[in-house]
């Protein structure tokens, strides 16, 4: 396999900026490319190899000319296209990018989303869309804050493909001595995990904004990996183990850690704002939020019985009260 060490990395958030760390911190040769909307922005890196608005105390350590808003340039010059653009902007993101401009390209998602409107994972919009191949499409998952990468904690993530040979590339391309690499060929079921989790989060910070403890915190978790594990089982019937660090690993942490913006998210719902004073104040996208509404549509062809989702789901979008809604919830669980 022909491959060359040259990535391109789309947004400008935190992600975007911790896999940037990631990849600047991995001893591999390599050229890294770094593309995002915000021409201030893009100004101040250049001059100051900081990114102002996320993970603002990481050095950039990228050369001024590969650092642009011109995202048909910075996808022109790589082999390697990492997104990192929340799901619900994708389509913006890559407004007047064509399926020749991606041809031939490696396409790794770093986005734990879904495409609204769409109702598709991103393997699949991209598929349809723009004719990316699924031997060339990479998933990257696991449980991994960017805020502790930037740390330099000790984080693990999983490289998904249908070709082995292509995943096991692109984890040398960012193991470092605090990232630890996994390798899987389940496309379908770490990006389904992915959006699942934020969803849960959700609940797992609505119950804790009406007041119930770690214990039901507990209960609630340990439902929702059982209720991921029917869903991806029905949307992609594959022998996979649940309990691995994409899965369960990535569950956990959205729902419990102090970085997860899912679960800080869902705690303002439930301790009473609105949805749009919540998204206001944290100035952060939260996929759940748009990933609940995607989910409750692509079930009504599963038809699996997901009954977290739809409690947030009638929290967010039926603007049902977070205490009753939850304390039926609670009378489901096992």
């Amino acid at each position: 396999m022909d491959i060359q060490n040259k990535v391109a990395i789309i947004g400008g958030g935190s992600w975007a900026t911790a896999n940037i760390k990631m990849l600047a911190d991995n001893t591999t040769e390599k050229e890294i490319f770094w593309w995002m909307r915000n021409a201030d922005a893009v100004e101040h890196i250049r001059q100051f190899k900081h990114n102002p608005n996320y993970l603002s105390s990481v050095e950039i350590k990228l050369p001024k000319e590969n650092i642009s808003t011109d995202l048909k340039y910075i996808i022109s010059q790589a082999q390697f296209i990492l997104l990192n653009v929340p799901a619900a902007f994708l389509k913006e993101a890559l407004t007047g990018i064509t399926a020749e401009d991606l041809k031939g390209k490696f396409i790794v998602s770093a986005i734990k989303g879904i495409v609204p409107d769409e109702n598709q994972i991103i393997g699949e919009f991209l598929n349809q869309h723009y004719n990316i191949p699924f031997e060339h499409f990479l998933v990257l998952s696991g449980p991994c804050h960017a805020e502790e990468v930037a740390l330099e904690k000790l984080s693990y993530l999983t490289i998904a493909s249908g070709d082995p040979e292509l995943a096991h590339w692109f984890a040398g391309l960012i193991n470092t001595r605090y990232i630890q690499t996994i390798v899987s060929d389940d496309i379908y079921g770490t990006e389904w995990a992915a959006v699942l989790k934020n969803i849960y989060a959700v609940a797992s910070g609505i119950c804790h904004g009406i007041g119930y403890g770690d214990n039901f915190q507990a209960v609630l978790i340990s439902n929702a990996i059982r209720e991921l594990k029917r869903f991806v089982d029905a949307a992609h019937p594959i022998d996979r183990d649940i309990k691995e660090s994409a899965y369960l690993g990535d569950l956990l942490v959205t729902a419990y850690s102090q970085f997860s913006r899912n679960r800080t998210f869902g705690n303002m719902i439930g301790k009473g704002y609105t949805v749009t004073s919540a998204q206001l104040e944290m100035n952060m996208i939260a996929e759940g939020y748009y990933a609940v509404n995607c989910l409750h549509q692509v079930n009504k062809q599963y038809k699996v019985n997901m009954p977290i989702c739809e409690a947030v789901y009638a929290i967010l979008y039926k603007k049902k009260a977070p205490t009753p809604q939850m304390q039926y919830l609670a009378s489901q669980l096992s």
